[in-house]
């Protein structure tokens, strides 16, 4: 169950999609967005105006990010021991992206393509959002 969602992506037309796939799967959650790396760590870390926001039980993590980059993010949310195991989906640009960013870091729990589709999404909260990682 994905009570928080927290979508980073500086793209408020794929946002908006994403909203609607996550509204067509029938995900019920608090959605949040941030568009760029630093506020997605001030949010996840709770810091400044984010001050009160809630613990994810899911991200949805553009890799293309403006100030720090979806590895940037990932990197520092995997080194910080209170947030290592929230669980995150990265979104690449293209399949083959995808695959490569797979083969390069093990850091995500999974990634994918966008824009996400509602099944895809009804997927991802199902067997991430309720769950922490283990490793």
């Amino acid at each position: 169950m994905v009570r928080n969602l927290l979508i980073v992506d500086d793209n408020p037309a794929d946002v908006r999609y994403t909203v609607e796939m996550l509204n067509e799967a029938g995900i019920e959650s608090d959605r949040h967005v941030v568009g760029d790396g630093v506020e997605a760590l001030r949010f996840l870390r709770r810091r400044g105006e984010y001050a009160d926001a809630p613990r994810p039980d899911l991200v949805l993590l553009d890799w293309y990010l403006p100030r720090k980059d979806g590895r940037e993010v990932l990197a520092e949310l995997r080194s910080d021991e209170r947030l290592a195991d929230v669980p995150v989906v990265v979104l690449a640009g293209s399949r083959l992206e995808a695959e490569t960013l797979r083969a390069e870091s093990k850091a995500a729990d999974a990634y994918a393509v966008k824009p996400l589709e509602a099944d895809e999404l009804r997927r991802f909260a199902e067997r991430l959002g309720g769950a922490r990682r283990l490793a």
